[in-house]
């Protein structure tokens, strides 16, 4: 049986490698000279004012939402119906409330008619997700919630290396805070590691003390204050130092992932009866972070099937994801199936097939040949 091809991977090499030798030997492993300098990168990167490492995309979420006033008990705020269940748990932790937003049928980013229905003077943020690396369109939603005072937080956790009207995602143009994710299958990792970016220097200055435990401390003495009930969300030494390595590759990892995207493109040309492919867009430049096709026509409800089909040969694919308020969770909060029709119907027709910048032409051309063989036979 042929090697298994997961669906994402990391792609880790020597200098990688030569990074994090040289913190393991270093003084510092935990807290050190890393994390600043991965920061710096990260705002050179992006062009944002502060960046902050935490632990994972989670908690850089969970910081955005702690870090700001307007979000409190029993607030409302609007999160898309399809993401990573972090997206909304964030709220749960301050006992905020989801509203949730159908998704655009094309992009499976947040609906801009549906938000503007939502949108009302009760609602205090939006935290919108760029759906396997690709941005929402900002200026819309940006125009939109003017109106209404309300802020954006831009889950970005998929798209670290996305451009949007000429500027690169985690600028905070449109959005309050922006939060990236380096898990292993991610744009960059770090191993488990994310970052919450701002123009905003109080929240800046709120998010570095909430993620080491609320903690204030005075230089060049032993004597510091805890100010705020924070977290242990830190980054370590080890992580930065890979961030920071795998941050240089960055552009080159896009552009691998957007290479391999034609390549199913081209080659799925022929399958366009029975799945709707991925698109590109003039305005804005996805991050590739998933690579998810939409089954139709008589193949809409053979999910099941072809998902084992292709597993038994061997190709990693996935499901990417569950309309967040049908989980349990959510379920007994009172949220009922049928909310967002559009969202449903996605996640009934999708399927996420392996792409990842360490992919060879050999993996790419087995899981183009696997996946037509499953529509022949």
């Amino acid at each position: 049986m042929p090697s298994f091809i997961p669906y994402g991977h990391q792609y880790i090499d020597s200098q990688d490698i030569k990074y994090v030798n040289k913190v393991l030997k270093s003084d510092f492993i935990t807290q050190g000279p890393y994390i600043k300098k991965f920061e710096d990168a990260l705002c050179e990167y992006t062009q944002a004012k502060y960046a902050v490492v935490v632990s994972n995309g989670t908690a850089g979420l969970h910081l955005a939402c702690m870090a700001m006033d307007i979000i409190k008990k029993n607030s409302l705020v609007i999160v898309p119906a399809i993401s990573f269940v972090a997206t909304s748990n964030c709220l749960l932790y301050k006992d905020a409330k989801p509203v949730f937003c159908d998704v655009d049928k094309d992009t499976v980013n947040i609906s801009v008619e549906c938000l503007k229905k939502l949108l009302n003077s009760k609602i205090k943020a939006v935290i919108c997700v760029d759906f396997a690396g690709l941005p929402c369109d900002y200026e819309k939603i940006y125009a939109l919630v003017k109106k209404t005072n309300t802020v954006i937080i831009q889950d970005a956790c998929h798209s670290l290396g996305a451009v949007y009207k000429g500027s690169k995602v985690g600028s905070c143009k449109y959005s309050l805070v922006t939060v990236f994710s380096f898990h292993p299958v991610k744009s960059i990792t770090t191993g488990e590691g994310g970052a919450v970016l701002t123009n905003d220097r109080i929240l800046y200055k709120r998010i570095q003390m909430l993620r080491n435990h609320g903690m204030y401390k005075y230089r060049n003495s032993w004597y510091y204050q805890v100010r705020m009930l924070g977290f242990n969300y830190r980054m370590t030494d080890i992580q930065a130092s890979l961030g920071l390595s795998q941050l240089q590759k960055l552009d080159k990892f896009v552009r691998r992932r957007e290479e391999i995207v034609k390549i199913y493109n081209e080659e799925f040309k022929e399958l366009k009866d029975y799945v709707e492919l991925p698109r590109f867009y003039k305005d804005k430049k996805s991050s590739w972070h998933l690579y998810v096709v939409k089954l139709k026509g008589k193949f809409k409800n053979k999910r099941r099937h072809i998902f084992n089909f292709l597993r038994n040969r061997g190709i990693g694919v996935g499901v990417h994801y569950i309309p967040i308020y049908w989980h349990p969770l959510y379920q007994r909060m009172g949220y009922k199936k049928g909310l967002c029709p559009q969202a449903e119907d996605y996640y009934r027709r999708c399927l996420t097939l392996p792409l990842y910048p360490s992919m060879k032409d050999s993996q790419i051309r087995r899981v183009i040949k696997v996946f037509k063989d499953v529509f022949q036979k």
